[in-house]
């Protein structure tokens, strides 16, 4: 139920690739934080980043703008060995937060970091006085760093996300970090654990649940849940396709299968009834 545009659905191809740093981004054109459970424990500029990854020049079509771009990256894997001073396999069991300048956050797993593939782009290659070019209609900056994924695998962003304007990288466990988006006193093989998982998986990037989760989107459940003033059905049917009542940045989820968006609804009808307002006392 991602709110902003960020599940491309074209294919990233590995076009070439190489150690060619070819042109300089701008100094200092931005930073990367690494935290753990939103405490902070290391932070690499783009300098210091690129002097100590192996910066490779790899090409993916780009899936907003629909130009095959040539980029300067460094693989994930540097990233997280420098960031963390860790191995990612190291990481395993806890759940990685890719956090962007405007609140977008999306969840994956640790061993997604370590996947061949993958990559923290910080320039255009080919762009003159480095940077990168605009995305979309609203002409973003996707600076200081695009996270990209060349595998013929790792096409879909369902399973592998492509946050632009990333500036953190947060290693934690959701259900602790955020204890009030759990579906508690219901059985974990239920449907409303169902739910959770594609919460978490699809919609906790953009949205919260009792005011934890992500900022882009508004919050799900408080003061009012969305099923308290939103037809079941009317609801369904605007998750797998949002234009078809309004225009908006929110993309159409067509990939949620009937039993998904059943399980969704589950999980938000037991949260309606778990209430918990951080803003209700301000």
């Amino acid at each position: 139920m991602t709110f902003r545009r960020r599940r491309p659905g074209v294919a990233a191809l590995l076009l070439a690739a190489g150690a060619a740093f070819g042109p300089t981004a701008p100094a200092g054109a931005g930073a990367l934080r690494f935290l753990r459970d939103d405490v902070e424990v290391a932070r690499l500029d783009l300098d210091a980043l690129r002097s100590r990854c192996a910066v490779q020049t790899i090409a993916v079509l780009e899936p907003y703008s629909g130009r095959r771009v040539r980029y300067l990256a460094c693989p994930l894997g540097d990233v997280v060995r420098l960031g963390f001073g860790e191995e990612p396999a190291a990481l395993a069991g806890h759940d990685v937060l890719f956090r962007a300048l405007d609140g977008y956050m999306k969840p994956t797993t640790a061993a997604r970091l370590g996947e061949h593939g993958g990559f923290a782009a910080f320039a255009e290659a080919d762009r003159p006085g480095g940077g990168f070019s605009p995305l979309g209609r609203k002409g973003v900056d996707p600076g200081p760093f695009y996270v990209v994924w060349t595998g013929a695998s790792q096409r879909e962003a369902d399973g592998y996300p492509w946050p632009y304007q990333l500036e953190a990288i947060e290693v934690t466990d959701l259900t602790t970090r955020y204890p009030h988006i759990a579906p508690r006193d219901t059985p974990h093989d239920g449907l409303a654990w169902a739910g959770f998982g594609v919460f978490r998986g699809q919609c906790i990037a953009c949205h919260s649940v009792n005011g934890e989760g992500g900022r882009v989107g508004p919050d799900l459940n408080v003061p009012m849940s969305i099923v308290e003033y939103r037809p079941v059905e009317q609801l369904k049917r605007y998750i797998r396709n949002p234009a078809t009542f309004r225009y908006g940045n929110m993309p159409p989820q067509t990939h949620l299968t009937p039993h998904d968006l059943d399980a969704l609804i589950a999980y938000f009808e037991v949260m309606r009834t778990q209430k918990h307002d951080p803003g209700a006392s301000r």
